[in-house]
């Protein structure tokens, strides 16, 4: 009877080891997914055509039945419960909302035409970009629920410097040479096309987001002189990359990445001993930072990037704005006139039309401030969901850069807090995040800065032990 017993218990353990070995191997896929989807995203015109939501669609139905399996397999429902997670959710119930049927349906008149009884006054534009917010949402808890260890997380931050620094330098050469297509095969109207952008400021955003991670582990400590090396290039060719496009707004949000990457890796470097050869390490590594930030505009100007930076200013032109002050005075009288839940995601198009005092010669989809056509589009209750979900960015990003142990995390952590950064302060002026890639990355970037990596303290030490191995200030004491 006990050798009865004790087989059954060997074959249970049996079972269970498979069922964690196969658990793995789909939280491996999962983030692989993941990481492709990111990136395919950005290659394919920045994932801005209904095609190419349908396929995100699909894949994140393929990434719903992954976790499905995988919480099958290991009996263990898979859910990070983050809070950062709810204003995402808070914006799709609005977009619900803004959905139903609670107008008059008829037009009146001889032909009582029939028309749209949402709230949203375009109801097909704001079905698509609640559809889109789903796609986000499901990545957005897919990645921070399998991106669970640090080396998951630097391996993905890894990736996303070396992405970026390929999009620059393909930017630039199409730049160069003149290119008015994108691939050869794609003619943009009413854009500047940059890389597999459409439209060259959003080129720039992404930039701004993946630089922050280059700058971040350049000019962060515990860093291995290879990996050091590794990020400054990538870092050289995204920053040459950016102030190409001649993106203003662009290049205010750089500015931010490096002073909120370089303001924070300050902080974090005395939060351990801060001894002489420490404080040295710590300048060397500015100067470097600084170093680069003046060669990187030295070689855009040279190359012939920086001219388009001064449009708008000067005798032909002093309008700096480039129209905008316009769109951001009829982003503001929307709200007014629906303040409580917006005229309707994406419906800014069809609201615009109903306050301009221009010719009309122009279609104008976007207010090119993201924060007034988020009032204008989802009134202050979209609003909320925006300054909740930065609160938590913030929040969140500064309790892992101040407790975390690994230096290289730590570094990443800043890194891709300044990219956020950097790309919320160029919302300011224009719209990168409606760009589903920027999007993507941009979730990605707060899974990076916010996903906190417990019962890891062991292998944190080994790690930071490796990346600092030959530098003896940084090893840990004895």
């Amino acid at each position: 009877m006990e050798n009865i017993t004790r087989r059954r218990q060997k074959r249970q353990e049996r079972s269970r080891h498979i069922a964690r070995g196969d658990g793995d191997r789909i939280k491996s896929v999962i983030v692989a997914v993941l990481m492709f989807t990111a990136i395919a995203s950005a290659v394919a015109y920045g994932a801005v055509d209904p095609l190419a939501l349908g396929l995100l669609a699909a894949i994140m139905a393929v990434v719903i039945m992954l976790w499905g399996a995988r919480s099958w397999s290991s009996g263990v429902a898979d859910l990070n419960s983050n809070a950062i997670q709810l204003p995402l959710v808070g914006m799709i119930l609005i977009g619900i909302i803004q959905l139903l049927p609670v107008r008059s349906n008829t037009v009146g008149g001889l032909l009582a035409i029939p028309a749209s009884a949402a709230i949203s006054l375009d109801a097909y534009a704001t079905r698509l970009f609640t559809i889109r917010l789903v796609i986000l949402a499901v990545f957005f808890a897919a990645a921070l629920t399998f991106l669970d260890s640090s080396r998951k997380l630097e391996r993905c931050a890894f990736a996303a410097i070396i992405f970026g620094a390929v999009m620059a330098f393909f930017g630039v050469i199409q730049r160069l040479s003149g290119a008015e297509t994108i691939y050869g095969l794609r003619k943009v109207g009413q854009a500047i096309p940059f890389g597999p952008f459409v439209n060259q400021h959003h080129f720039a955003a992404f930039m701004e987001m993946t630089s922050g991670l280059a700058i971040g582990i350049l000019i962060g400590r515990g860093v291995g002189s290879t990996k050091r090396l590794f990020a400054g290039i990538g870092a050289a060719f995204m920053g040459i990359g950016l102030i190409y496009t001649g993106s203003r707004g662009g290049l205010l949000g750089y500015i931010a990445v490096i002073a909120v990457s370089g303001i924070l890796t300050y902080l974090a470097s005395h939060r351990g001993r801060n001894g002489d050869a420490e404080m040295a390490g710590r300048m060397a590594a500015f100067g470097g930072g600084a170093a680069l930030l003046v060669g990187v505009i030295a070689v855009a100007f040279f190359l012939g990037g920086g001219g388009a930076l001064f449009r708008g200013i000067g005798p032909q032109g002093t309008d700096i704005t480039s129209g905008r002050t316009h769109f951001w005075e009829i982003a503001w009288q929307i709200f007014l006139d629906h303040p409580i839940i917006g005229a309707g995601y994406d419906a800014f198009a069809v609201a615009f039309t109903r306050y301009d005092t221009w010719s009309g010669m122009y279609r104008v989809e976007q207010a090119h401030n993201d924060y007034l056509q988020t009032l204008s589009d989802s009134g202050i209750a979209g609003f909320i969901c925006v300054v909740a979900f930065i609160y938590f960015l913030v929040k969140q990003s500064l309790s892992v850069i101040s407790s975390s142990i690994d230096e290289l995390r730590t570094n990443i952590a800043i890194g891709a807090l300044a990219g956020c950064a950097g790309i919320l302060i160029h919302s300011l002026f224009d719209f990168p995040l409606r760009t589903t890639s920027n999007a993507l990355f941009f979730l990605l970037l707060v899974v990076l800065a916010t996903r906190d990596i417990a019962g890891r303290a062991g292998d944190s030490k080994k790690r930071r032990r490796s990346a600092s191995r030959g530098v003896s200030e940084l090893l840990p004491e004895q």
